[in-house]
């Protein structure tokens, strides 16, 4: 294969696909060859993307009109993969979807989540659950990947060493989301007036995310998991906070050596627990533009509570950082090209 890879993003005009050029673009052994868009074929990318002005003379195409290419982004709205599949499959040697469509493993739990049967559950174990710090090794070797969801993610990559390591028996997570998460479709709960000064629950109950913490987490099937989303204001960023109930008492030091076991050398996750100031634990303004997670914890020492906090970028590293992570495992280059931004502050 050619030392820079070809790659194409199906659904490049929204948030996500915004944030996918803006890292392909950079990446030193990518060529961004095409980006789609059913609505703004023919424009310049910046005409719907304008933080890309200066950075691309290329133009969106039609769908109709996408040529092959060693490795092809979907950042397409739920159920528009599953009915594409075909189609793009036969035009990519690596295929990285960022929808929900291929994400569960059991067709079953797919239909308890989502309401309906999946229409190609034949396919599911052909995707690779997109999570390096957790399927490093079955990356190196995928052709196809699921992208985990932004508040799984940021769910799932500080309780996965916690769930292995100890006993638990509950946990419920509560996450902080900003707007983008919710894509670049307008709605009337996106209206300004309406999304100001929010601390507002969504789907508090049965939110799709949930499937894949259980997949992920609950290998035994002896945790019980909850998880409630709100919708606040911020742009970018989610916030988790778990709260973890282990049947053995647990000390500081054993979750301290866990973690350390387990993400020490990981190039995307620090860990964040300051004994005074402002950012002592994790923190999502932190975060913003990189492809870092953020883990800190705390332990009440009263009743054995366990509180893990976490922070990420729903953007990139809940969604287009994390895509090119597995595309830099699956083609075998670094893990950190094109993801070596340093976050910003202040913001």
């Amino acid at each position: 294969m050619a030392e820079r890879l070809r790659a194409a993003v199906v659904g490049g005009s929204g948030y996500v696909g915004g944030e996918l050029i803006r890292l392909l673009l950079r990446h030193p052994h990518v060529e961004l060859a095409a980006v789609t868009s059913r609505r703004h074929a023919g424009r310049p990318l910046p005409k719907a993307l304008p933080h890309l002005r200066g950075a691309t003379e290329l133009k969106f195409t039609a769908p109709d009109d996408l040529s092959t290419y060693d490795a092809m982004f979907l950042a397409l709205p739920h159920g528009e993969s599953m009915n594409a599949i075909d189609d793009v499959a036969a035009r990519a040697d690596y295929l990285i979807d960022l929808s929900s469509d291929f994400r569960l493993r059991d067709p079953d739990l797919f239909e308890s989540y989502y309401g309906n049967a999946h229409p190609r559950p034949e396919l599911l174990e052909a995707f690779v659950y997109g999570l390096p710090e957790l399927h490093r090794e079955e990356l190196t070797s995928a052709q196809r990947v699921a992208v985990p969801g932004c508040t799984a993610t940021a769910a799932i990559l500080p309780l996965a060493p916690i769930v292995e390591a100890f006993d638990v028996q509950l946990i419920v997570v509560d996450a902080k989301v900003g707007s983008s998460a919710s894509g670049a479709s307008v709605s009337a709960a996106s209206h300004h007036p309406e999304r100001t000064g929010v601390v507002r629950p969504f789907k508090p109950t049965g939110h799709r995310h949930t499937a894949e913490m259980i997949q992920e987490l609950d290998h035994e099937g002896t945790a019980s998991i909850h998880f409630s989303p709100h919708a606040v204001e911020l742009v970018r960023g989610i916030a988790s906070t778990a709260h973890v109930f282990i049947e053995d008492d647990v000390t500081e030091k054993a979750i301290w050596k866990t973690y350390r076991a387990t993400y020490g050398d990981e190039p995307f996750v620090r860990f964040v627990k300051e004994r005074s100031g402002l950012y002592r634990y994790p923190e999502p303004k932190l975060v913003e533009g990189t492809n870092v997670c953020d883990i800190g914890f705390e332990r009440d020492e009263r009743t054995g509570r366990l509180v893990v906090m976490s922070a990420i970028d729903n953007l990139t590293k809940g969604a287009a950082g994390q895509a090119v992570q597995c595309l830099n495992l699956m083609a075998g280059f670094d893990e950190r090209d094109g993801l070596d931004a340093v976050g910003l502050y202040p913001v």
